[in-house]
């Protein structure tokens, strides 16, 4: 019987090996797994490179890992934000590498790396330091009909964590408003995907036509109980 619940962050995490990709999904605070980001902390996997739209938020989320030295490398859209200090110490300092793409051009490279697309060719970012490659080497262009365009690679990841709203134990998802953002798209790009739910629900209670990460892209699922706020409200 599949079953891709299981009982821990933990359990889901173990075995990240140093040296991963991971995507992590999120966009500003708005469907951060915050919990399997505090699991990859306790997991201890070091030399890993993130990918996500941005470079974290205070001490917190993507900025823990990048405080404790857990990080080699960025992939986002948006490194600098009012409380993005601690990556923009680190950055200035040469203790992480930033590789820096256009929001547009990242959904793309990780929805190509999902869908098997070896490349494709944008015209965002022609003409800038963006259309180089780290070492500095001019990335591909070509003209087609009359614009010019860059060609950009698919992003791969070991593994992605994302955060749903519902799941069954195949692992069928359904998001939350904002909170699908990257999650979808990561889903499909990772060789391993974990996800956390606020609600566990039986086979069949989840209509087809809501779902919108098949479980066949997903190894693992933890419940993690909705937290209220002080305010009388809920944290998403």
């Amino acid at each position: 019987m599949i079953n891709k619940f299981v009982s821990s962050v933990a359990e889901a995490l173990a075995g990240t090996a140093d040296g991963a990709t991971v995507m992590i999904g999120g966009f500003g605070t708005a469907g951060i797994p915050d919990e399997l980001i505090e699991g990859l902390l306790a997991q201890g996997a070091r030399d890993l490179t993130l990918v996500n739209n941005n470079a974290g938020n205070a001490e917190h989320g993507l900025a823990a890992l990048l405080k404790v030295g857990r990080v080699r490398k960025v992939i986002c859209s948006f490194p600098r934000q009012t409380d993005s200090y601690v990556f923009d110490g680190l950055y200035r300092s040469g203790q992480v590498e930033l590789e820096l793409v256009p929001q547009g051009n990242l959904a793309e490279r990780i929805r190509a790396a999902g869908a098997g697309i070896g490349g494709f060719f944008t015209p965002t970012g022609f003409g800038t330091e963006l259309a180089k490659h780290a070492d500095g080497t001019p990335k591909e262009t070509r003209e087609i009909d009359g614009r010019m365009y860059v060609y950009e690679t698919p992003i791969h990841a070991d593994l992605a964590l994302i955060k749903a709203e519902r799941g069954d134990r195949w692992g069928n998802l359904t998001y939350r408003k904002a909170a699908r953002n990257f999650g979808p798209i990561m889903a499909m790009a990772a060789r391993k995907t974990v996800a956390t739910v606020h609600e566990q629900v039986a086979l069949g209670e989840l209509d087809p036509e809501t779902v919108v990460t098949p479980g066949i892209f997903v190894q693992a699922v933890v419940k993690i109980d909705r937290v209220a706020t002080q305010a009388g409200g809920i944290k998403a």
